[in-house]
């Protein structure tokens, strides 16, 4: 009897393996984020020249940012206080390394660099977040018109070079601001003269001008205000450096007293006489005046003398009114204002925000001005 041939010899349903159909093809996988995040932390991270650079830019973040909170650091003859004025602008490096960091999958250096960004956000957050509002009628006050019977002035100051600033500058910024009050450092009696000319005494007629010393740090200090002035002063206390004058105006019925300061600056062999200006200029919390000290201290928030100058009274304009930093040093060169060296600080009775900063020529500092309210 013949035999079945192979294909009838299987049994019934099977089916040769040439005749199965291929296999369909897997679907390949997508990477959802949570599959990106665990490649983050499995994966190694980055490794070459570039990194390396970011640690070498990290490096002097920590070492500054430890220098801020270091006990006694800017005491007479120690670390040089310059170089804490720049945390500021470490901070913004930190951040630009933490976005490297995090591209590059580069571990330590992301825990490192968050933790600089958010320890800067710590100390600055009065920078970015305000304390203290100025109303909607006192900036429409400001706006309009100077004037010497309303609960609002605006203030300037500026540290003026030796005298070199631009006389009709200043005056022009003091017209278009509207300023009631404005402190200038480092005059010399030629700018007086210039000032006269370019007509400041028509706006402001009101000052007084710190009597002449030894060590007047670049030369006199002054204070021009548009109401009358009473219990001026040309040397409010002893001070071994530029004296500072003072005067009281009425504002809205209350009255304020303006210091025009400019304590020594921090350089090699002269720290006593900066810390001796911080020194004094924080013994005007134990006077009975509501005080609003303007000028250039030479100092930054981030300077632990300028922030015990201030103890638990005082406070400072750029740090309460949340509009970022106001960097005024050094002002008409190539290098951009890098440091907030200049300052309006006051008693905790009036608010102070609204602040900017305005380019003089002949200055190596921009002036600054603010907003002014009595409640």
């Amino acid at each position: 009897m013949p035999q079945p041939s192979a294909a009838f010899a299987q049994p019934l349903g099977a089916h040769s393996t040439a005749a199965q159909p291929a296999a369909a093809a897997q679907p390949v996988p997508t990477r959802s984020g949570g599959n990106f995040v665990i490649n983050w932390f499995v994966k190694p991270g980055k490794h070459g020249v570039l990194s390396s650079l970011l640690w070498l830019m990290t490096i002097p973040c920590v070492a500054v940012m430890a220098l801020r909170v270091a006990p006694n650091v800017d005491q007479d003859g120690r670390l040089l206080p310059e170089i804490i004025a720049f945390v500021p602008v470490l901070g913004i490096v930190s951040v630009v390394v933490l976005l490297f960091a995090l591209l590059w999958r580069r571990k330590l250096l992301t825990a490192v660099s968050l933790a600089c960004v958010v320890i800067q956000v710590m100390w600055h957050i009065g920078f970015f977040m305000p304390t203290v509002h100025i109303s909607d009628s006192a900036r429409q006050t400001v706006a309009a018109a100077a004037k010497t019977d309303d609960k609002a002035a605006r203030l300037m100051t500026l540290n003026t070079k030796e005298g070199n600033a631009s006389a009709s500058d200043i005056v022009r910024t003091v017209r278009d601001e509207h300023v009631e009050v404005l402190a200038l450092q480092e005059v010399s009696d030629e700018l007086l003269g210039e000032l006269r000319s370019a007509g400041l005494y028509d706006v402001l007629p009101y000052s007084i001008v710190s009597a002449p010393s030894a060590n007047d740090n670049g030369g006199l200090n002054g204070v021009w205000t548009m109401a009358p002035m009473s219990n001026a002063s040309q040397s409010l206390l002893p001070v071994e450096t530029s004296q500072m004058p003072a005067g009281t105006i009425s504002i809205g019925g209350k009255l304020v007293r303006f210091v025009s300061a400019h304590p020594n600056s921090p350089t090699r062999g002269l720290q006593s006489l900066w810390s001796e200006g911080l020194n004094t200029i924080g013994d005007l919390k134990n006077y009975q005046w509501t005080y609003v000290v303007m000028g250039d201290f030479n100092s930054t928030w981030d300077h632990p003398r300028f922030r015990a100058l201030l103890g638990d009274r005082f406070v400072d304009a750029g740090e309460q009114a949340g509009q970022g930093f106001h960097f005024t040093y050094p002002s008409g060169s190539r290098i951009p204002p890098l440091i907030e060296i200049d300052h309006i600080i006051h008693d905790k009775g009036v608010t102070v925000a609204d602040l900017a900063t305005v380019e003089i020529s002949g200055s190596d500092h921009r002036a600054l001005l603010a907003t002014l309210e009595v409640s």
